[in-house]
């Protein structure tokens, strides 16, 4: 089970973090999901972090996750969805759709203050127009963990694809 609690994360989260990727994280906003046990899934990432676009809204922490979907591109799915969003124009639409919701997601968190900011420092029409992961051709899947981060955080069709052809919410507990 999954659980949006889109709040800091508390002390105890924060050192699962710095596990999962590895590193201090930089630029969180908030958890925007975690598991039944409070482990952190997704990450909800500031538009701006040392003075640059942050090219992700939601990001993907969640070790097993991240195998799980390494695995799938490693296996090719990437180049799959990519041949089924040419050849199934409704798929393209939902997937054009997905970017949509998460771009006004991207501006709807955001402060006033983030807004200036981003105004102020050019990257307005940058975090307008790239979609998930900050990607530009929205007629490719750059990542598969971008996809399903935002997945768990909204309504993702490459997402709600990997659950439902390679189970991947099974991975969770």
């Amino acid at each position: 089970m999954v659980i949006r609690p889109d709040t800091m994360p508390d002390e105890r989260q924060m050192a699962l973090i710095t596990e999962q990727l590895g590193r201090a994280p930089r630029g969180i906003e908030a958890l925007a999901a975690t598991d039944g046990e409070g482990t952190p899934l997704v990450l909800r990432m500031a538009p701006i972090v040392d003075g640059a676009p942050f090219p992700t809204l939601y990001w993907l922490s969640s070790e097993r996750l991240k195998i799980e979907l390494s695995h799938l591109e490693a296996a090719g799915v990437i180049k799959q969805l990519e041949a089924r969003l040419r050849e199934e124009p409704e798929f393209l639409a939902a997937y054009h759709q997905s970017h949509r919701d998460y771009i006004a997601t991207r501006w709807h968190c955001m402060t006033p203050a983030q807004h200036t900011r981003v105004q102020e420092l050019g990257y307005e029409t940058v975090l307008r127009e790239r979609g998930i992961g900050g990607i530009a051709n929205w007629n490719q899947v750059r990542c598969l963990h971008t996809q399903y981060a935002h997945h768990l955080c909204g309504h993702n069709v490459i997402g709600q694809w990997l659950d439902e052809h390679h189970g991947v919410a099974d991975c969770l507990p």
